[in-house]
């Protein structure tokens, strides 16, 4: 029985979306094709835990070719996208997800998923892997592939605290990863999300980026190249010394908060904008994020303290501050690039889920050999995906010759 989908009536919408995306992830498609015949993931349960729109879907529909019997849901209440989360149910054994889950529902999806007993589990944010510690179910589990930076954090707090229950892997700290899926991908679906949801110009914009890690490097770039004046807010010297270097004003909420125009939060902590930067920004300020959770914005306060809460539009929320202005919130608080967008461009989560496929074998054939332990991805995956990406792109490399690679070797 699936307890996922509000409206079938969405699921032709949601197959031409899958569809689109499919035939344009080449390296998840040249993996298939690799792996399909020897079915390697037969008899094992994969349980997901991702944003779930169409490019997810063509991953879990991946893990099912290769032999998996693949349970889904939304690894964010806002997040499904309900015509895909139909269609899907075609396609794999259990689905259990939709747009705007409530609290009791999002914990109550995730815990549909821990009762099928996955053996492997495919995380975002970690919140899959710690409810199945909590509630003490993750005895089948072999082992866990963690896709975001939040939730590699979460997942090293808990071996270091000893209570770690099965390997991880550390998906995001892949170079195929990090390098690429947090900084282009996270670039584009950013500046997606904000364009889309208020059809505002970027160009002569304050735009005001809160961390400077790789996907607020992203951001920035992407925004100063729309013609943004792009300021950075940085707790950590050193990045606070990269942003200079690269050209951005850098400097502290409190002097931010009083000009900036648009304010993209990409710390992965909590309150980073607090009430009182909040009545410090100009009237008509946006706000939003693209850090996991919806904690830095403090989205608690502006609710208690608000005289006024409305829509102003589909993923904007108008807030009437105590001091009369006006601030617009994206998304609810919430990743404005999958709230109000549709999160990376195809070809960065092509690399991405195809790094999430290959981590899932490795994690299946290394069973009886693993550590609870967080694992960085082995380098022969990590190279091997990002090789096929740029084979099935005709991109073709140099190659040293003997005496430079003699030279390199060499002291003299």
């Amino acid at each position: 029985m699936q307890h996922q989908v509000k409206d079938l009536n969405l699921k032709d919408q949601g197959k031409k979306k899958i569809d689109w995306a499919s035939k344009r992830m080449y390296v998840l498609n040249e993996l298939v094709k690799q792996y399909e015949k020897e079915q390697p993931l037969k008899g094992v349960k994969v349980g997901i835990s991702l944003h779930l729109e169409a490019k997810t879907a063509y991953l879990a529909i991946s893990l099912k070719k290769l032999g998996a019997e693949v349970s889904i849901t939304s690894s964010n209440p806002i997040t499904a996208q309900d015509d895909v989360a139909a269609a899907l149910t075609d396609y794999v054994d259990h689905v259990y997800a939709w747009r705007g889950e409530t609290p009791k529902e999002y914990e109550l999806n995730h815990m549909r998923i821990l009762e099928v007993k996955p053996n492997i589990i495919i995380d975002d944010g970690a919140d899959l892997s710690i409810m199945s510690i909590k509630n003490e179910v993750y005895h089948s589990i072999y082992g866990v592939s963690e896709e975001t930076t939040t939730g590699v954090r979460r997942l090293r707090a808990l071996e270091r605290d000893g209570i770690l229950k099965f390997p991880a892997i550390a998906v995001n700290d892949a170079k195929g990863k990090y390098l690429y899926d947090n900084r282009f991908g996270s670039g584009q679906s950013v500046v997606d999300g904000l364009m889309r949801s208020t059809n505002s110009m970027i160009g002569g914009k304050e735009v005001v980026v809160v961390g400077y890690g790789w996907v607020g490097k992203g951001v920035a770039e992407r925004l100063r190249g729309l013609g943004a004046r792009v300021t950075v807010v940085e707790v950590d010297p050193f990045k606070a010394l990269e942003a200079y270097f690269d050209g951005y004003k850098v400097t502290n909420m409190d002097e931010a908060s009083r000009y900036g125009d648009i304010f993209i939060t990409c710390t992965g902590d909590v309150k980073v904008i607090t009430g009182k930067h909040m009545l410090n920004m100009k009237d008509g300020a946006f706000l939003s994020n693209a850090g996991h959770f919806d904690v830095e914005i403090d989205m608690a306060w502006l609710r208690e303290n608000a005289k006024y809460v409305g829509e102003a539009r589909p993923n904007v929320s108008e807030y009437v501050l105590p001091n009369g202005k006006k601030i617009y919130v994206l998304a609810e608080g919430r990743l404005v690039n999958l709230g109000a967008a549709d999160g990376h461009p195809i070809e960065i989560m092509d690399l991405s889920f195809s790094l999430q496929l290959m981590s899932v074998l490795y994690l299946n054939e290394n069973r009886n050999n693993l550590q609870k332990k967080v694992y960085t991805v082995p380098e022969e995956i990590d190279k091997k995906v990002v090789e096929t990406f740029l084979n099935v792109n005709g991109i073709v490399l140099e190659k040293l010759t003997d005496e430079q690679k003699s030279y390199l070797e060499s002291w003299r």
